[in-house]
């Protein structure tokens, strides 16, 4: 395989992690880090690449999402985007250093979008707490094969 498919393969495997699809990009990178075939800042600045464009994805959506809440397909409930909106607004942009984390993540990531929190303060969140988790990972992993 090439490196280009290695790199595009991890890039895609994390945009896809950070959507609602389930996928798992840390065992992506995690595996590339083992083989000691690629660098870990190149592996690690295309996992990060990719998952906060997924992100930036998840963002867009919430912007749109809104005029179609009154939907009787939209997928979530009112009471639910209710209680999603009240949590964001009482933990503000900061709650976005969460958004590696599984399963509150994305959500926290698209009620972001909805609640018109300003691009370039959410890009700079996301992208630290992105790298932040992608690195962490990296280092546990050359500390562990080391």
């Amino acid at each position: 395989m090439t490196d280009l498919a290695v790199y595009a393969g991890l890039f895609l495997v994390a945009f896809a992690a950070a959507t609602i699809f389930p996928m798992q990009s840390e065992a992506g990178l995690v595996a590339l880090i083992v083989t000691k075939q690629y660098p870990v800042l190149a592996l690690v600045a295309v996992a990060t690449t990719g998952n906060v464009l997924g992100s930036t994805v998840n963002w867009l959506l919430g912007v749109g999402i809104e005029r179609f809440r009154d939907k009787r397909w939209f997928p979530v409930s009112q009471p639910s985007l209710d209680k999603a909106q009240r949590w964001y607004r009482r933990y503000g942009k900061w709650s976005l250093l969460l958004s590696w984390m599984p399963v509150i993540g994305d959500p926290i990531t698209i009620v972001a979008g909805v609640l018109r929190e300003p691009f370039p303060m959410f890009l700079l969140l996301v992208t630290i707490a992105k790298t932040t988790r992608y690195a962490v990972l990296a280092a546990a992993t050359l500390g562990v094969i080391s």
